[in-house]
């Protein structure tokens, strides 16, 4: 099973919007705070023998405002969440709902065949399936012994207890 590397300095990075957010939050009331113009959807990658599948959940995302590219052994995506009109009416209490740009990476590696990758979109879902290549798939081996592979004919065990 292959696993993903873990970037410090991405998380590191995550850490630091939440703590402007948190900031921001504070000191304007929550009002405008979320101008940030970058999101990261949350994401599950699962590996089998033959493929990776990620799962992005993206509701309320338009499927024409998505971008999904793989380019060495990296799979990006990126797309936009535009702001509901309902901000405008009335007074704005709570912004929870991240919108604007979004991007999200994952490196898969080497043995991934770029010409078997497949997306769909449905009830604000984003699911990637992501083909390995055929060489790099898993094998099972059989175990023989050395006179199988030297062409040797094995001895019965009626006839090791003969002699």
């Amino acid at each position: 099973m292959t696993t993903l590397p873990i970037r410090p300095g991405r998380d590191f990075a995550v850490l630091r919007r939440e703590m402007d957010r948190l900031f921001d939050d504070v000191f304007t009331g929550g009002r405008e705070a979320d101008q940030r113009t970058v999101w990261s959807p949350r994401a599950d990658v699962v590996e089998t023998d033959d493929a990776y599948r990620l799962l992005l959940d993206l509701p309320g995302i338009d499927r024409d405002s998505l971008d999904v590219t793989f380019d060495d052994g990296t799979l990006k995506i990126s797309g936009e969440r535009h702001r509901t009109a309902e901000r405008s009416e009335g007074r704005v209490h709570r912004v929870e709902r991240a919108h604007g740009r979004f991007f999200r990476s994952v490196s898969l590696g080497t043995d991934v065949d770029p010409e078997a990758i497949e997306a769909t979109y449905d009830d604000g879902v984003l699911a990637v399936r992501i083909g390995k290549s055929e060489a790099k798939q898993p094998r099972r081996i059989p175990v023989g012994s050395r006179a199988q592979a030297d062409g040797e004919r094995q001895p019965e065990e009626a006839e090791l207890v003969e002699a």
